[in-house]
């Protein structure tokens, strides 16, 4: 039987046929049900466990008939047609479950001539182990790709961008206008004023909220490597490079929102191929000529002043023109420090979730000195002034002398209150005169001069050091 199903035959290599036949007749004592069919699908050959396994009376013949009448769920007819074999499967027969492999069966000319199928185990509890695995791994799979989705969304909203004040307020609406329509968008402004920050709002606001927000920071890749992590590249393109070759964020980010961090720091040959892919919304990956289509909306950045660097050619004008169709620039913290008490209530508020236990607060003293700092850091800067503070001060009040420990005096002399809206100046005016008045009739003793004002000492350092008094 072995002889006439495989290829090979004794003159042909006495060995080769011996092994088949000693293979076939070891894989027929071991499996649970063996049937084989000619390249019409018929039954050929059955052996007895099979027949016993489905049930099928001694009586009844079924040589020669088709696969399908005596198993329904066979596929050892595709096998024929396609040839290729299905090492490993699930079949049903009524309410039982086999696992089986199907091979294709062919001549010395490698024509198909039928095919052979052997029932592995006649219960899934046998693999059971390997079920459990691959529910395992899929499991693992699933989960991942939840946390990479998470990963590619948007964490701020515009509620997010804390403040009040008229500037805030029209970055807003402009921001709310800009993420409606297609074109890129360019945001200028000083360093942590909250361009990315605005950038996921963007996103969270768009049509394209449901898709990737993929942000890369320019700046901090080198510059070898800038138009692989953008544009992606082919197997083998260069030393050390995945052997699978690897998509670029633009990719990644297609359907959604690219986010480009520090602009100005794109060296001048890409952004002739940033300005190709933003006309035509097409990307060519390193060590390939195969373009394919995205459709990303670019949201770029930068703290630097590209209007100066075109002039002085080193950033393209034409790429400059298409990120600038929508540009919206952020206010830095000197120019709005009406939103410092809310600006400080939420971020000591986000302190609090990292380190616990409550969130602290800043006392008028050191709001006072705020107003006097220069803030070159801006928001990102505040923040960490208010961990430092948070870190020496004991009290859950925060006052000047933390604020005073953790500024730099250079900055500070800088300020001034210039920028303090006008209440704020009277008040702080009116505060110094009453202490220097209550220090002076207390000959400068400072306990008396607390108790004249009938507030406490560490009261009164703390409003002498933010206003100034000497």
């Amino acid at each position: 039987m072995a002889q006439t199903l495989f290829r090979g035959s004794e003159s042909e290599g006495r060995v080769h046929s011996r092994a088949v036949r000693s293979l076939f007749a070891i894989f027929e004592e071991i499996c649970d049900g063996a049937v084989s069919v000619d390249r019409q699908g018929r039954i050929v050959w059955i052996n007895q466990k099979y027949r016993v396994l489905l049930g099928i009376p001694d009586g009844r013949k079924v040589l020669g008939c088709p696969i399908e009448e005596v198993i329904p769920e066979s596929r050892l007819r595709h096998v024929v047609e396609s040839g290729r074999p299905i090492l490993l499967d699930i079949m049903r027969f009524g309410d039982r479950h086999f696992v089986v492999s199907r091979l294709p069966l062919t001549d010395n000319d490698d024509r198909v001539i039928g095919a052979i199928g052997f029932v592995l185990y006649d219960r899934l509890e046998y693999l059971r182990p390997v079920l459990e695995r691959f529910e395992s791994l899929r499991r693992q799979l699933k989960e991942t790709e939840r946390r990479l989705s998470e990963e590619r969304r948007t964490r701020y909203s515009l509620s997010s961008f804390i403040g009040g004040t008229r500037a805030v307020l029209d970055i807003k609406r402009q921001a709310l206008k800009a993420a409606r329509m297609a074109e890129p968008i360019l945001l200028q402004g000083e360093t942590g004023t909250g361009k990315e920050l605005l950038a996921h709002a963007i996103h969270a606001s768009s049509q394209r909220s449901a898709g990737a927000f993929v942000a890369v920071n320019v700046a901090a890749l080198p510059e070898t490597l800038i138009e692989s992590e953008l544009f992606g590249y082919a197997p083998g393109s260069f030393t050390g490079s995945d052997r699978k070759g690897r998509d670029g964020k633009f990719i990644v980010a297609d359907g959604g929102t690219l986010f480009l961090d520090e602009i100005g720091d794109l060296p001048l040959p890409l952004q002739a191929k940033l300005l190709r892919v933003l006309e035509g919304q097409e990307v060519e990956a390193l060590g390939t000529n195969r373009v394919r289509r995205v459709d990303v909306r670019l949201v770029a950045a930068t703290s630097r002043d590209l209007r100066a660097m075109v002039r002085q050619h080193l950033f393209r004008d034409d790429l400059y023109f298409r990120l600038s169709v929508l540009t919206l620039t952020t206010c830095p913290l000197r120019e709005r420090l009406d939103d410092l008490p809310a600006l400080c209530d939420h971020l000591l508020g986000e302190l609090a979730v990292s380190a616990g236990p409550e969130p602290r607060i800043v006392d008028d003293g050191a709001l006072a000195v705020f107003r006097r700092y220069a803030w070159p850091g801006n928001v990102r800067e505040l923040r960490n002034v208010l961990a430092r503070m948070c870190l020496i001060g004991e009290n859950r009040e925060l006052g000047a002398r933390e604020a005073l420990a953790v500024l730099d005096p250079a900055e500070l002399t800088k300020a001034g209150n210039d920028h303090a809206a006008p209440l704020d100046t009277a008040v702080a005016e009116f505060e110094r005169t009453m202490i220097r008045q209550a220090l002076h009739d207390s000959c400068g003793r400072k306990a008396e001069a607390a108790r004249r004002l009938g507030i406490s000492r560490s009261r009164l350092y703390d409003k002498m050091a933010g206003l100034g008094v000497s």
